[in-house]
């Protein structure tokens, strides 16, 4: 009961500095862990920091209803020990990239980890939420089942809109039952092979839950009962690893050896079946890790933005500048004019005035 207090009297004190900003018509840049403080871009100066951090703890969690509600300012390692200890786990994977990272940082970044394909994404298993928007108000959106919207479901909406929309105070998550077993195999193989495989494994009746393409090598992980991983494991080539739990913790992280450069990163999402994409500049195997089965795919190098983009664009996907912008280049794909009145629109529902993270993903938002 002290704990529920605290926390509505942090709630409160969040909302007032909302209303203090709006007031004295100054920007807010929203902060908890900053462990994805890299992402997007720069806010605009003369920003009023607002530190949730404290906004913090998991407020219900049942079991047997597979659903968690934490406060934003919660710890991700927080959430997944709770989970653990009861058999349990955040489907989607999030990326910490440090040991601050939070839950509302997770659901306003968006970013999901390898399980993404296989068990939804961050959006696809956020209920509802409580939101601070920019006119001091604190709302609820959503509930506490799947099925609890008649119309937008507004909730999902915050997720990747890297806090330009509002305050996340709380969320409410779906989970789900933690693998029994899980066992990863690799094998050596061309880009193309490796791209026909993984796209082969998304047809097929097999419990996999993590494929991607690094350095020559395929990685496949197949997760389940006993007896399931036994059976597929016949279907799946190449060898058992050994260190296969931290394998995929360090791709999801971004602590592989291909992600540690100073050159530029820059992440492409596409259609898994793509073949590989052909950038003037780049021609080693190397620069490019394949993950999400072939739907995400990270190449590294300082590239014009148009040699990245044009490509890729002609593919049907879109690219992200994740790491290392230069001249300041667009970080995420350019919107054509009707996405960007749409979300300019939608900015100025819930932020009126433009308190939160002003220019964050784009300098028009």
């Amino acid at each position: 009961m002290i704990l529920q207090i605290k926390n509505q009297c942090i709630s409160e004190q969040l909302q007032s500095q909302v209303l203090r900003a709006i007031d004295e018509q100054m920007s807010l840049n929203i902060v908890a862990g900053n462990s994805k403080r890299f992402l997007g871009r720069s806010v605009q100066a003369k920003c009023r920091v607002l530190d949730i951090s404290a906004h913090c703890g998991i407020i219900e969690y049942n079991p047997c209803e597979l659903v968690l509600t934490a406060r934003a300012g919660t710890p991700l390692k927080e959430v997944e020990k709770i989970l653990a200890e009861n058999g349990q786990m955040l489907p989607f994977e999030p990326p910490h990239f440090a040991g601050g990272a939070t839950l509302g940082g997770a659901i306003a970044s968006g970013l999901s980890g390898p399980r993404r394909p296989y068990a939804g994404s961050a959006r696809d298993l956020v209920l509802g939420c409580k939101l601070l928007n920019g006119r001091g108000e604190i709302l609820r959106f959503g509930g506490q089942v799947m099925k609890n919207v008649a119309g937008y479901d507004v909730s999902r909406l915050m997720v990747g809109a890297y806090g330009t929309l509002g305050v996340l105070l709380e969320i409410s998550l779906k989970v789900l039952p933690r693998p029994v077993v899980s066992t990863t195999y690799c094998h050596e193989c061309k880009p193309e092979a490796a791209i026909r495989f993984m796209n082969d494994l998304l047809r097929r009746a097999l419990p996999v839950d993590g494929a991607c393409y690094y350095k020559g090598q395929c990685y496949v992980r197949i997760s389940g009962s006993q007896q399931a991983v036994t059976t597929a494991s016949n279907d799946i080539p190449g060898e058992a690893l050994s260190y296969q739990s931290h394998f995929w913790q360090n791709l999801r992280d971004h602590q592989l050896s291909f992600f540690q450069t100073n050159t530029s990163l820059w992440r492409i999402s596409c259609k898994p079946a793509t073949a590989p994409i052909k950038i003037k500049g780049i021609a080693a195997v190397n620069d490019w890790l394949l993950d999400w089965g072939g739907a995400q795919r990270w190449l590294v190098g300082d590239i014009e933005a148009g040699r990245v983009r044009d490509p890729v664009l002609s593919q049907g996907g879109h690219t992200t500048c994740f790491r290392g912008i230069k001249n300041n280049v667009d970080v995420f794909q350019p919107l054509s004019q009707p996405m960007l009145t749409l979300q300019q629109r939608l900015k100025k529902s819930f932020d009126p005035l433009g308190l939160f993270n002003p220019g964050r993903m784009y300098a028009a938002l």
